[in-house]
């Protein structure tokens, strides 16, 4: 009966994971990328580059024959494969492309990376077209575009603005060279790699280092790390815990995942170590000992997105063996507490300090 009640638990707990990163129907700045083919400004062309790409409303795969999309977070990834398009984590090099679509990040050093690696993917003649909403950047987005390209064509709707080049060597070469330099993985610490763009590049965050704190040594067998980022707390792991016999990172994003596997390298010998590009809210195959989280609270946009991290925990509890434990970190006003009951037969606050909460939680046995 104890073992009917816990299958039955755990395919309850399973079914509750949704996927908390729909493919919205609009998004803004896409759909404004999509404008001047729309108008007949811009011609579509088989073939051509898209970095940054999203899956959207705007974007068909019958319209765009040979589309190559480039996308290091996951689901976003997914979302273009389930939309009928070839996807990358990273572009093909050495490829000239006759039009290169470009929807930038936020953080202006990776958006000036991916404008200047447009331009060196960009074939002879090519155009290359980028968006930014305009409470993202978008004047100063134009003024970077324009510096590589020279005088760019412009419109603007959907509170965002599309511009457009020949990239036809106009722009500065060196300024090109030094922007995609910029962005480069980079050592931030002794034996530590990282590059701007990703979570927390050149620091340990606040609640990362609340939970490495207080990880205990007695972690041991097979573990996962959930949104491993570039490796920091995963590191913790292995330096603290003598038991621990294989731990897996699970990371959206494709740039830190590869960070992190440069960084805990010297540990490969010692520790069988699993590096799997995944979007964690979808769920997590496999069964482990133990799982740490600093789970995020964000997607990609700006806005508090709490059923990520509570996601999160409800992957960890499927993952984890009977009377496996989970230490996650969180910001303290963050609702996980009822995933948490849900999931788990034994919840503890361990610490709450400068905002943040460390939660241990063990699986019924």
């Amino acid at each position: 009966m104890a073992r009917w009640r816990g299958a039955l638990r755990d395919a309850f707990v399973e079914c509750a994971i949704l996927d908390p990163h729909p493919v919205a129907v609009s998004d803004p700045a896409l759909d404004a990328l999509m404008l001047p083919f729309a108008e007949g400004r811009i011609a579509r062309v088989a073939g051509a580059l898209f970095l940054g790409a999203r899956a959207g409303a705007a974007l068909h795969a019958s319209q765009w024959p040979g589309l190559a999309c480039v996308q290091a977070f996951r689901p976003q990834a997914q979302a273009l494969e389930r939309a009928g398009f070839e996807v990358r984590a990273e572009a093909e090099p050495g490829r000239g492309r006759p039009l290169v679509l470009v929807l930038p990040p936020r953080q202006r050093e990776a958006a000036r990376a991916l404008y200047a690696q447009a331009r060196a993917l960009a074939g002879a003649g090519a155009t290359v077209v980028a968006s930014v909403a305009n409470d993202e950047g978008a004047k100063s987005g134009k003024a970077d575009f324009v510096r590589l390209f020279g005088p760019a064509a412009s419109l603007s709707k959907h509170k965002c603005r599309v511009f457009w080049a020949r990239a036809d060597g106009a722009g500065d070469d060196a300024l090109a060279a030094q922007w995609r330099e910029a962005e480069a993985p980079r050592e931030v610490a002794p034996g530590w790699w990282s590059r701007p763009g990703v979570f927390a590049w050149d620091r340990i965050d606040p609640a990362s280092a609340l939970l490495i704190a207080h990880l205990p040594a007695t972690l041991a067998g097979e573990g996962a790390d959930l949104g491993a980022g570039n490796g920091v707390l995963a590191a913790a792991v292995l330096e603290r815990c003598a038991g621990v016999r294989g731990l897996d990172l699970y990371e959206a994003d494709a740039r830190a995942l590869a960070l992190a596997e440069r960084n805990l390298a010297p540990h490969a010998a010692r520790v069988r170590l699993g590096f799997r590009w995944h979007d964690v809210a979808a769920g997590v195959p496999g069964r482990y000992d133990f799982v740490v989280a600093n789970p995020p609270f964000h997607a990609q946009g700006r806005a508090p997105r709490p059923e990520l991290g509570q996601a999160f925990v409800r992957a960890a509890a499927v993952a984890l063996r009977p009377g496996g434990e989970l230490w996650l970190v969180a910001n303290r006003q963050l609702p996980y507490e009822q995933a948490l009951a849900d999931g788990f037969a034994e919840v503890r606050t361990v610490v709450q300090r400068d905002g943040f909460k460390v939660v241990a939680a063990r699986r019924a046995r």
